[in-house]
């Protein structure tokens, strides 16, 4: 398409008689296309002198703008190093005509305006360096580098920053180049020579591209922001610049990283660097921190370069001032330095496409959103128009009513509309962004009169949490609402207390207290926890990072289910090629989705039963994902699995599907070699030891200690022949096992038995042979006989049991669990669920046994969340009793005890006159 049908508005010339004389150089111009041209050399001196210089071209180029930009890249990459300088000034000149009566006229958006702003940057930045490096080259100065490392630049490469990484380069930009190089193209002995020439090679693609002659310049080139600039060279090794930024890196140099982007010389080694430094940038916990960062950089710009004042448009500076570009780019790249480092798809360069994907993910409204990428748009549009009117890296509105009246012009609009539109857009950016950064401050909360004598708050300040000056101001600043908040409990000074146990075992604040002060709901939840229990307390002061789930999207929704869990975890394991990170991964998604569990169980979102299921599937997730990783790790050394593989069984209450906050796993593994007696690997094993291994390699995946802590404590006692027999039990062994030598307390067991992890069609076998075993009805005496023996062993070795206990005593939950395995055994019917075992048994008063066992497991699964001690509400403390108390029904501890009693008293008593009494057999 021809510029001429593309045409969709035009400038007006602020000078007609500059006008006409612009257009007097273009006498092909007819129509719009005339109009075009004095319009735009009557407003820009810049423009007005292109045309008069390049009218000739641009006759060819009005026909298909693309066509001739890409016929101008191609030109350049055929020109030979001496005579580049020249030619890329020329290109240049080319390039800002076509963009500029592009963007004039309408014809492109505002992304291709700076597309092809960016491209040609990229382009110049790639042939100059090539051409610097490759004169070393030719003079023999890169040690081991030939004709063919031209093109990769000897290992040099460009990181593209700012604008020009995002691809957003304004219409007179300088250029934000970060030069590095990969030290580990060279020999050691031949460092400081390569070194020395790369130095000369970048300073004079600098020189190239900045430089100004007759014929102008290319781009202005800004090398600073390399690590320390003042005493670095122009060009770093990529394994200096990363120690540098491990050790010293600071936010706005994070921030900075958001936009960087290879550019030119070696891209792959670039990439690498990039994908190196993602841990600096990204960091894996919710950053709230960042925001102050951020608002100080701001004050000091705005300070700097005394752009404070009320907005008006007469000098105002559009990038910096008040509501302009700057605001903009600081309010998303903040927000994705705050989320970023969870949420991969928030990890993008441009401003526009960064504020839709936070809407997408819910941490800006859409409203906001839209609002900020239009004015974004619009901000754009009036900074190029600045700087076209003499080509000058401005951003400042003139002053005088000439000046602006030059850009009015330009745009095609009156003064008076464009002054009342932009200041609108400045004003509206301003209060979108302001509040973010630095929200009005509230009057100064005086700490509440019950603490006025306590002792805990002076102690505050030496605790680790505390050693640093930027976690005492964040503190400072949220004290007085937590104070204020633990002030209304029903025991402040419990609460208090309580609080103090969280704050002394937090190693570190400044995260922490930064998010609360950017979400301050969150201390109703803190005080919430604390106040239930100093157990859960503890444990959340050790794992803070897990209340950034909280915050980061649909923590409150209900709870999405084993497959949904499970899909989700592989997804996050697959995104990190290291085993020991994948692990690492995976603790922290299960905590976070562990204590997702519990809040939702403390706030009454979940009911008893639904808690135990949740648990239950998060375990089972955890197996599902971690199986296949742990199976292709091994396998690296050992060969994949011999025959069908294996499958991990899930025994006793993860069998069953009920587990608890502090739950261990019982797990069975079985597998299947298909008469093969070897793996095919590295390093073969025989089958059998084969699958001990890997079994011994999932145990110590789940349960080893690492930094982010372990997963779940993993108990294989239930596998044939207990802890005497092999970890991995063949299947072939496993069927004659339970078909021949199995006790019956096995066969009780695997009534609950589910496959969680391994093949599908094994699994279905394990399942199959599961109902076959356990279908053939059972001499109920014989198994009541075998349960009584049983409980008579359990109490001897567990003696009695305290009035709180809900699991171990007459009555209680252990007890009443057994009677269900019984009850399925018998009837050939092997239901895995307590409950529904029972009321299948029309041989035993059910309903009884069912209504001890609900009660004792929501007094189980509220006491060991909010400790792992035995209960005793004597030390539970008011808000743990409080929370039991809601989650079993009851209005006091006396109703409670009394109830609970009451229920395992008339279960045992149903219990025992079912069982034979007699000795042991």
């Amino acid at each position: 398409m021809t510029l001429e049908s593309r045409i969709t508005r035009l400038p007006r010339p602020f000078d007609p008689e500059q006008g006409e004389e612009a257009l007097s150089s273009a006498p092909w111009a007819t129509g719009a296309v005339a109009d075009l041209l004095r319009g735009t050399g009557g407003s820009s001196p810049y423009l007005k002198g292109l045309i008069a210089r390049e009218c000739d071209w641009l006759e060819e180029a009005a026909g298909d703008m693309e066509a001739a930009l890409d016929a101008v890249h191609a030109g350049l990459r055929e020109v030979a190093p001496d005579a580049l300088g020249s030619a890329l000034r020329q290109a240049k000149r080319r390039v800002a005509l076509l963009t500029a009566l592009c963007d004039l006229a309408g014809a492109w958006e505002l992304e291709a305006v700076t597309g092809a702003l960016t491209d040609f940057a990229d382009l110049s930045v790639t042939l100059a360096l090539q051409a610097a490096v490759g004169h070393e080259i030719r003079r023999g100065k890169l040690p081991g580098m030939g004709a063919d490392d031209v093109r990769t630049a000897g290992g040099a490469a460009v990181l593209a920053m700012g604008k020009m990484g995002a691809g957003e380069l304004n219409y007179s930009s300088d250029i934000d180049l970060i030069c590095l190089f990969d030290e580990t193209r060279y020999d050691p002995d031949d460092y400081f020579e390569a070194r020395s020439a790369l130095v000369r090679a970048t300073r004079k693609m600098s020189s190239m591209l900045n430089d100004p002659t007759g014929e102008g310049y290319v781009f202005r080139t800004d090398l600073r922001l390399r690590p320390d600039p003042s005493v670095t060279p122009v060009i770093m090794a990529m394994e200096a610049a990363e120690r540098y930024y491990e050790s010293f890196g600071r936010t706005w140099e994070r921030a900075a990283y958001i936009k960087a982007r290879p550019s030119a010389g070696d891209i792959p080694a670039a990439e690498r660097f990039l994908e190196a430094l993602k841990p600096f940038v990204w960091r894996k916990h919710l950053d709230f921190a960042a925001i102050q960062d951020a608002h100080d950089m701001r004050l000091r710009i705005r300070s700097h370069k005394r752009l404070h004042g009320p907005v008006t448009l007469a000098g105002h500076n559009m990038k910096l001032g008040r509501g302009g570009i700057r605001e903009i780019e600081f309010f998303t790249q903040t927000r994705q330095l705050i989320a970023g480092g969870r949420d991969p798809d928030l990890r993008l360069r441009g401003t526009v496409e960064g504020l839709r994907a936070l809407t997408a993910k819910g941490w800006v409204p859409e409203d906001v959103s839209e609002k900020l990428a239009r004015h974004y748009r619009a901000h754009r549009e009036v900074e190029h128009r600045i700087q076209m009117v003499n080509d000058t890296q401005t951003h400042d509105m003139p002053t005088s009513e000439e000046g602006l009246n030059r850009i009015a012009c330009l745009m095609g609009r009156d003064l008076a509309k464009l002054e009342t539109e932009v200041v609108d857009r400045l004003t509206e950016v301003h209060a979108l962004t302001e509040g973010f950064f630095a929200p009005d401050a509230s009057a100064p909360c005086s700490e509440p009169e019950v603490f006025e004598d306590s002792d805990l708050p002076r102690r505050w300040t030496t605790y680790p949490c505390l050693r640093s000056e930027r976690a005492q101001q964040l503190w400072q600043r949220v004290r007085p609402e937590i104070l204020r908040r633990l002030a209304a409990t029903a025991r402040p000074e419990e609460a208090l207390a309580a609080f103090d146990g969280f704050l002394k075992g937090l190693p570190a604040g400044v995260q922490l207290f930064a998010l609360f002060e950017a979400n301050p709901q969150l201390a109703d939840l803190l005080v919430d926890i604390v106040g239930t229990s100093p157990d859960l307390a503890v444990y959340l002061a050790r794992n803070a990072s897990v209340l950034d789930a909280v915050i980061a999207g649909d923590f409150w929704s209900p709870w999405p289910g084993r497959t949904s869990l499970a899909e989700d975890l592989s997804r996050v394991l697959e995104a990190e090629p290291d085993y020991e990170r994948r692990l690492d991964l995976a603790r922290r998604w299960a905590k976070e989705w562990h204590f997702r569990a519990g809040v939702h169980l403390l706030r009454g979102l979940m009911a008893p039963e639904e808690a135990g299921r949740a648990y239950a599937d998060l375990a089972e997730a955890v197996l599902a994902a971690i199986w296949p990783v742990v199976q292709a790790e091994f396998a690296l050394k050992h060969g994949p699995p011999p025959g069908r593989g294996a499958v991990v069984l899930g025994m006793g209450s993860l069998g069953a599907g009920r587990l608890h906050a502090r739950s261990d796993l019982d797990l069975i593994v079985i597998y299947d070699p298909q008469d093969v007696e070897t793996s095919d690997g590295r390093k073969p094993l025989p089958s059998r030891t084969y699958y001990a291994r890997l079994t011994q390699a999932l145990v110590t995946a789940m349960s080893a200690r690492m930094s982010e802590g372990r997963l779940y404590e993993v108990d294989m006692r239930l596998r044939p022949s207990g802890n005497q027999g092999p970890v991995a039990t063949s299947w072939t062994s496993f069927q004659r096992y339970q078909q021949e030598e199995a006790w019956t307390w096995e066969h009780l067991a695997l009534t609950r038995a589910r496959v969680m992890a391994g093949p599908r069609g094994f699994a279905e076998d394990v399942e199959a042979f599961r109902q076959e075993l356990l279908s053939v009805p059972r001499d109920r005496a014989k198994v009541l006989s075998e349960v009584a023996g049983m409980l008579r062993r359990i109490g001897a070795a567990k003696g009695g049991a305290g009035p709180w206990d809900a699991k171990i005593g007459p009555g209680r939950m252990q007890e009443i669990e057994l009677m269900g395995q019984a009850a399925a055994l018998i009837s050939g019917k092997p239901v895995r669920q307590t409950p529904r075992a029972l009321r299948a048994a029309d041989w035993l008063d059910s309903g009884p046994l069912v209504a001890a066992y609900e009660l004792a497991w929501a007094l189980q699964i509220g006491a060991r969340l909010v400790s792992d001690k035995p209960l005793d509400p004597d030390t539970l403390g008011t808000g743990g009793c409080a929370f039991l108390l809601r989650l079993t029904g009851y209005d006091t501890l006396d109703a409670l005890r009394e109830d609970l009693d009451a229920r395992t008293t008339r279960a045992a008593d149903i219990i025992r006159a079912l069982l034979p009494e007699g000795d042991e057999t």
